[in-house]
């Protein structure tokens, strides 16, 4: 049994009963050779059944039979790829002959005739330069170099809470916003919140650990009959009821205020007080880093009540620069809206309008 083999299906050429071997059979796989490299296989089918074999379509009737027509079809989709690839390197090459054709310099005196369409001149040769720093010219084919990376950003679905922040922050500059919420932008500058933060890092108040040593030392003291001294620390105050009534008694001597607090109504009123009461107060940037000084996750405000010492001289020239830049313009931060900040399309248009304007203007005085 003779069998022919195609990418789609199945040809069984069948000899029949009594007939087969030898000569005959070469004679059938040539005319099936034959057949497979005409295109009007339907007549050669007839023509091998008028010859006394019959000739039969069929499916794979085993999974190796599947498999290795799957394996020819991915063979016939490499062979044609390849083919392409060729073509399209074939016409490259073309085209690179056709630019490296030298174009023959007519006589003096007479103007040389255009260059044909898609023939460019040839360029100047260049000078020799240094080979350590020769520059090689990027090819982004089938193939070839890779092309660069592309920023993704844009095309990243971000999480929801991620979106909301977003457009919360477009939204506030968007709109105008009144003098009151409008202060907490202007936090305090880099070097003042650096030295801020190294003198409220020496009053940090005890964290758990610490307390239990105390308190286990203190226990331990009592029990051997030993009088222990308890004295008042130093530290740091936080809790916004509790810097309230400080600043309300005139025990604060510096105020810190968190810029992201939210709701924002939880200290809004606290610079008005603060200035009604003569303490002196800065807005700095991060509740987190508020709560970084005093164990926790978030602090809206923290106050201090006592310096020591050897912190007096510096702690006084910091408070003298956050009074220049928040108490003593409190007027004028109180005056001063925010917001109204279109985007760039919308300031782009604006100013095309206010050109257009300008030239009428402009215009009519000459008139």
């Amino acid at each position: 049994m003779v069998r022919l083999h195609f990418a789609l299906r199945r040809v069984s050429v069948v000899l029949p009963r009594g007939r087969g071997g030898g000569a005959r059979d070469d004679r059938v796989r040539a005319r099936l050779r034959r057949w497979r490299r005409s295109r009007s296989r339907g007549k050669s089918l007839a023509r091998l059944a008028r010859t006394g074999f019959r000739a039969r379509v069929a499916t794979p009737s085993t999974p190796l039979d599947a498999a290795r027509a799957a394996t020819r079809r991915r063979a016939a989709r490499r062979r044609r790829r390849g083919d392409a690839e060729r073509a399209i390197r074939r016409r490259r090459r073309r085209a690179r002959d056709v630019r490296d054709v030298p174009i023959a310099r007519p006589p003096k005196g007479k103007k040389p005739a255009p260059a044909p369409a898609g023939v460019k001149p040839a360029a100047a040769a260049k000078s020799p330069s240094d080979p350590l720093f020769e520059k090689k010219a990027k090819t982004f084919g089938i193939g070839q170099s890779l092309p660069p990376r592309q920023p993704l950003n844009r095309y990243v679905k971000w999480p929801k809470y991620v979106r909301i922040q977003r457009a919360r922050r477009v939204l506030q500059k968007r709109l105008k916003v009144p003098p009151a919420i409008n202060q907490f932008n202007n936090t305090l500058d880099k070097n003042l919140a650096t030295s801020l933060f190294k003198i409220l890092m020496k009053y940090r108040p005890e964290d758990d650990a610490q307390k239990k040593e105390r308190l286990t030392a203190q226990a331990a003291a009592e029990a051997a009959g030993k009088e222990v001294e308890s004295k008042k620390p130093v530290v740091v105050k936080y809790g916004i009821n509790h810097i309230t009534y400080l600043v309300e008694q005139g025990k604060a001597q510096l105020v810190c205020i968190a810029h992201d607090v939210d709701p924002i109504e939880l200290v809004i009123w606290l610079p008005a007080l603060c200035r009604q009461m003569n303490v002196p107060y800065c807005i700095v940037k991060g509740k987190a880093r508020l709560g970084t000084v005093v164990h926790k996750k978030t602090a809206t405000a923290l106050a201090l009540t006592a310096i020591k010492n050897e912190d007096k001289m510096e702690f006084s020239k910091l408070v003298e620069a956050i009074k220049g830049s928040y108490n003593d313009r409190f007027e004028a931060s109180n005056r001063k809206w925010g917001g109204g900040i279109m985007g760039v399309k919308s300031q782009a248009k604006t100013k095309k309008k206010q050109r257009i304007i300008d030239a009428e203007l402009r215009a009519r005085e000459k008139v």
